[in-house]
């Protein structure tokens, strides 16, 4: 299988060398050039397997061979051995016919687990097989960070370097992240916002000149292919889970820089049957705006309660628009060029492939804090606060109440003890693995948003 970037001047790759390349050379972001398709029947036989097995049967065809049957198998069993709930990734009914998948269950208690374990798995598979050291370079509104940390801290072969904006992530995801005191791990946090952040990482894909010879960047960021594959496991599993393929289901999915949820619409058109896929965003609403009213327009980023989804420049959604647009990357490349700019329109054509693909809403902190309250107050069920503002979305802009709904639950709520506060609900235990977090050495470095520092402290640190 060939993977082709969405601004289509970047050569076709194979799945390692897209894996260990992250960022097209042309600025775009790589794509398989065609889906595998599953039918009804196949998906079917699926029905009962473990997450792990699962996993190998909806990700072995974008492998297509590169990494042995055998190898991958145990690439995804290593990936998963760390979670804490044998199911993976469990289902707790919330509402009539409303469900929450509980993505948190990993290591680092976020959904970014399920991409980034993996992730870090098959980066030390390839980097032994090819004696290959590289630099990880990857920013973070929370939770990436920690769970790349996690997921690459044991490979030899990798230095890594997490940017985050100062202040402006949760004391809990935080910690995780700076008290990782490995000699390949360093912790950046950037007198900015995330998508300064996520800007000086692609700037840095694009030029790597700072970088001493022999060495690359890789990419843990969802502009990382391997990490969406990995997501789309779980919308087969619930769906499977609920009565799928025979019944379609209806996901909402709260939403920041859209690698997840377009996940779900790769499954989709791969052949699960999804009803509604619904993109619930906080206080910072472009999507929603792009998607309810053609409006994606930038404007000041906003810091919320639910800071994971503190985005603006949503990444992945170059890659539905690739879609929207009939693979036309050079319209692509255009539309990006726009957008630098502060906005960008899509065409008719291309704005009704999304509206017919997607629902939106919005939530701001206020409303949010209200439906933590609400459910744990109805259900006992404490919602962090992503999770929320996608429960209350599919309350809002729910189709079908006869097709099951499923919240994908993206973080512990432990992790955001002031949205739980302000709900007026007791804190949360942490898990017994993080029960002493706060006591934990920390190592951080705070710099100012400069490119030329950030990457003079990158290439002295390399080991």
């Amino acid at each position: 299988m060939k993977y082709i970037s969405t601004r289509g001047e970047a050569p076709a790759l194979n799945f390692e060398d897209v894996v260990l390349t992250g960022l097209a050379s042309d600025g775009g972001l790589y794509l398989p050039e065609t889906l595998p398709n599953f039918s009804k029947e196949e998906i079917s036989s699926w029905a009962g397997l473990r997450y792990e097995e699962l996993a190998f049967k909806v990700i072995s065809p974008f492998v297509d061979g590169e990494i042995s049957d055998d190898d991958l198998k145990a690439i995804i069993e290593k990936s998963y051995a760390s979670f804490r709930h044998t199911a993976i990734a469990p289902l707790v009914q919330t509402d009539h016919n409303e469900w929450v998948l509980e993505l948190f269950q990993g290591p680092t208690l976020a959904f970014k687990d399920f991409a980034l374990q993996f992730l870090g798995n098959i980066f030390d598979h390839i980097l032994k097989k090819r004696d290959q050291k590289v630099v990880v370079m990857g920013a973070t509104s929370g939770d990436t960070g920690s769970a790349a940390i996690e997921g690459c801290r044991h490979c030899d072969n990798i230095d890594i370097f997490i940017l985050h904006p100062h202040q402006r992530v949760s004391d809990v995801q935080r910690k995780q992240m700076t008290s990782v005191l490995a000699d390949n791990v360093h912790n950046i946090a950037l007198e900015g916002n995330f998508d300064d952040c996520q800007n000086m990482v692609k700037e840095s894909f694009r030029d790597q000149s700072f970088l001493p010879d022999g060495r690359q960047l890789v990419a843990v960021n969802s502009i990382n292919w391997a990490r969406i594959m990995a997501q789309v496991v779980y919308y087969f599993y619930a769906s499977l889970a609920l009565g799928g393929p025979h019944r379609k289901i209806s996901f909402s999915v709260p939403t920041g820089n859209f690698g997840d949820i377009f996940a779900g619409f790769l499954a989709k058109k791969m052949g699960l049957p999804i009803d509604q896929l619904i993109v619930a965003t906080n206080a910072n609403d472009i999507l929603h705006r792009c998607i309810s009213a053609n409006d994606h327009s930038k404007k000041e980023l906003l810091h919320s309660l639910s800071p994971s989804m503190d985005i603006m420049v949503s990444s992945n959604f170059e890659r539905l628009l690739f879609d929207a647009y009939g693979s036309d990357g050079a319209a692509i490349a255009q539309l990006m060029e726009d957008f630098k700019s502060g906005s960008m329109v899509l065409s008719d054509d291309a704005f009704k492939n999304v509206t017919e693909n997607f629902d939106s809403y919005r939530l701001d902190d206020d409303a949010m804090v209200k439906i933590i309250a609400d459910v744990f107050d109805k259900t006992e069920y404490l919602l962090d606060p992503h999770t929320a503002i996608g429960v209350e979305a599919a309350r809002q802009v729910r189709k079908n109440h006869d097709v099951p709904m499923v919240c994908l639950a993206t973080a512990h709520p432990a992790k955001f003890d002031e949205a739980i506060a302000k709900a007026g609900l007791q804190h949360p235990q942490l898990p017994h693995h993080m029960s002493d977090l706060f006591e934990r050495e920390e190592r951080y470095q705070v710099l100012n948003d400069d490119i030329a520092t950030v990457q003079k402290f990158i290439k002295e640190n390399i080991r």
